[in-house]
């Protein structure tokens, strides 16, 4: 079975991802910068890196602290 390809819009997904890879982070002390890396390391990561915004950055933080509590 493929791997899922992950974008930027999938926040959701990508929120999930980090959490069960990095499952000792406190989400909510992020960097973007780190975040952004972090995100483009993935696995299953494929697409742009220059696509990412402060709202896409923010929606997957956002959701990576829901799957934290």
């Amino acid at each position: 079975m493929t791997p899922q390809k992950l974008k930027w819009t999938d926040s959701l997904d990508i929120a999930i991802e980090l959490y069960e890879k990095f499952p000792e982070t406190d989400p909510q002390y992020i960097r973007f910068t780190d975040l952004h890396r972090w995100v483009t390391e993935l696995e299953g990561f494929d697409d742009d890196p220059q696509r990412s915004n402060e709202g896409i950055l923010e929606a997957i933080q956002m959701n990576w602290i829901d799957e934290a509590d």
